[in-house]
């Protein structure tokens, strides 16, 4: 249990830091700043409600900022540089287990499964995980999402997966942050490594690597990336975060029902030094996966299954209540 101490405070001291900064002025309770956990084409729901105009349809102003890490996105809500964050609910679980009284809640599911990818250096035909077996991959920061999944399909499929043990069946390395995975893994750090999309389209396009499985094809639906705020903001600012919910439903709807072509269109400013097709090939392998919720509505089955998988990575040492920790705001069940 030290990572979620060394967690909880790490956002804490960011708090006291944010505190010396804040000003007397009152902020426009329409205008809300998201943090986003990374810059993926695995959140185009999201940026389809701004580029195509769905949250300024629902009087919202909408600022976009990246705190890389679910860690850092929760630490920028409780400094309250930001309303809210777009993260796993892992955050919200180790800071609620922590005790503290104005904790996370989640009132909106965006993902339902695991973003990454599985990146080789050689193309493998009917590669399986078991391909893994006896080699060492790049799983992103201890006790986050894509880390914990990976270990947890690994498992699922029969391997004995180490974290930072060279002499396990399969070694999953912590020790590069995530953002840094790609240009590690260019460099000859470990056999494999996972990578969300543009990235992982983009190293096959330059020959780097190749795309060889989805992690998230391999579980359940699970509560994966969702919007969290801070009890105190949701209590205060109920319409906006239900208007905020709205929005990100009608977009969900928008991108579950249009191509990989015209989802790609719509989100290229957001990626403006990836080429088109590469965006349209990344959108397609994310609605190939059904990675994007129906619904905003977060079911207690996937909240239980993320807590599953915290569980077995020894991240967490008992359930935490969905009653609590959970909110579905203007959505319904799928």
């Amino acid at each position: 249990m030290k990572l979620k101490r060394m967690y909880v405070l790490f956002a804490l001291l960011c708090v006291g830091i944010s505190t010396l900064f804040i000003s007397g002025c009152e902020k426009n309770k329409n205008k809300i700043t998201i943090a986003e956990v990374t810059h993926s084409v695995f959140y185009a729901p999201q940026y389809v409600a701004m580029s195509e105009e769905i949250f300024e349809k629902y009087d919202l102003e909408v600022e976009l900022i990246l705190a890389s890490g679910a860690d850092k996105v929760m630490a920028t809500l409780l400094s309250k540089d930001a309303e809210i964050g777009l993260m796993g609910p892992e955050a919200s679980i180790y800071v609620y287990a922590q005790g503290r009284s104005d904790y996370a809640i989640t009132f909106a599911q965006l993902t339902q499964k695991d973003g990454t990818f599985v990146v080789g250096r050689e193309k493998i035909e009917n590669f399986t995980l078991e391909d893994l077996n006896g080699k060492s991959i790049l799983g992103g920061r201890r006790g986050g999402m894509p880390m914990m999944t990976l270990e947890y399909v690994l498992k699922e499929e029969g391997l004995n997966p180490g974290v930072d043990k060279a002499d396990s069946n399969v070694n999953i390395r912590t020790d590069i942050a995530f953002a840094a995975q790609a240009g590690a893994f260019i460099s000859g750090e470990a056999d494999f490594t996972t990578l969300f999309e543009p990235t992982a389209s983009e190293l096959e396009i330059a020959n780097k690597g190749y795309v060889l499985a989805s992690v998230g094809a391999y579980t359940d639906n699970v509560a994966y990336t969702c919007y969290q705020a801070l009890k105190s903001y949701i209590d205060e600012n109920d319409e906006q975060i239900i208007n905020f919910t709205k929005a990100i439903a009608e977009s969900l709807i928008w991108v579950n029902n249009s191509s990989a072509e015209k989802i790609a269109l719509s989100i290229k400013d957001f990626f403006k030094e990836t080429d088109i097709t590469v965006l349209t090939k990344a959108i397609q392998r994310y609605k190939d996966i059904e990675a994007w919720s129906m619904t905003p509505y977060l079911d207690e089955a996937e909240f239980k299954h993320l807590q599953n998988i915290l569980i077995s990575s020894k991240e967490l040492d008992k359930y935490m209540p969905y009653s609590i920790l959970v909110q579905n705001k203007y959505s319904t069940k799928r």
